[in-house]
């Protein structure tokens, strides 16, 4: 579960990079939909509409850097860290604002089992008996690899990310492309904001993201436009990132700093083993211009 908000965004980041749109301003859009979220399941009692408030929370803030980047063209990564610590700022004071004094937290999420499956000595409880969340973001895997495959939907988007004036020159819009594809990371992004603060916290604390977007973009660069290996990237920060909990739980005798580091390791050794294999679209990072060269 605790991979989770990271498959989310990195899928989300995989749709983005794959039409020639880097997204630096990911965290904040989980951010935002991580507030939005917490607030929405607050307010409504129901923590599917808390999800969807999430979701919409990111696509506001990818809208407004497919505007700035891909129809204004301008510089991605610098729209994308002011997006990042612009939004880190917002939903900083929105919670002081809103909750300084009551510090609400949400009832524990609901699961739902496999039946048989959940059954299963040691793994049974921990992999079927999950949030419905989880079971539909590991579909999303699948659906994603179907989509970049076997339709002109991911054809298109890789030609946006690799060649965009010879689609422009195939008749497919290159601005919607790139703007689509914005707008869906940002609702990816959004929903894995939300469930980190709905059912991974339970509440939302200022800047909880740390630095998940970050290693989310890491993991979207590395898969080479494969959501099997972002799932893979996710499930290895998942389970480090439980690794270092339990071991503060269990009373085992490692530091605290250590043991909080031990997440962000494993992907310091997945980038000395993969970071030469990784693809990056040729067009990535840089603004189309109809006429121009890219």
């Amino acid at each position: 579960m605790a991979g989770i908000p990271l498959l989310l965004a990195g899928l989300g980041e995989q749709i983005s990079e794959k039409a020639g749109i880097l997204n630096l301003g990911l965290e904040g859009m989980m951010l935002v939909g991580a507030y939005g979220g917490f607030a929405g399941a607050f307010y409504t009692q129901s923590i599917w509409l808390g999800f969807l408030i999430g979701a919409i929370c990111g696509v506001v803030v990818a809208t407004m850097m497919a505007i700035l980047c891909v129809y204004a063209g301008l510089n991605q990564i610098v729209v994308g860290i002011a997006l990042l610590f612009g939004f880190q700022g917002l939903t900083a004071l929105m919670f002081y604002a809103e909750f300084r004094t009551t510090y609400p937290r949400l009832e524990k999420a609901n699961t739902f089992d496999i039946p048989g499956l959940s059954d299963l000595p040691v793994i049974g409880p921990s992999v079927f008996d999950q949030q419905p969340l989880v079971y539909i973001a590991l579909l999303l895997v699948a659906f994603f690899t179907w989509l970049y495959t076997r339709t002109n939907i991911g054809n298109n988007l890789q030609a946006a990310g690799d060649r965009p004036a010879a689609l422009d020159a195939a008749g497919v819009n290159v601005y919607s492309t790139r703007t689509w594809a914005v707008v869906s990371t940002g609702a990816l992004a959004g929903l894995g904001g939300a469930f980190m603060s709905e059912v991974s916290a339970g509440t939302f604390v200022p800047f909880m993201t740390k630095g998940a977007g970050f290693i989310a973009i890491v993991l979207a660069m590395l898969a080479r436009g494969r959501p099997g290996w972002v799932l893979i990237g996710a499930l290895l920060f998942g389970i480090a990132q439980s690794l270092s909990t339990a071991f503060q739980v269990a009373g085992v005798p490692v530091p605290t700093d250590a043991a909080d580091m031990l997440p962000f390791a494993v992907v310091i050794v997945m980038l000395i083993i993969f970071a030469r294999r990784a693809y990056l679209p040729a067009a990535l990072g840089r603004a189309y211009k109809r006429g121009g060269v890219v």
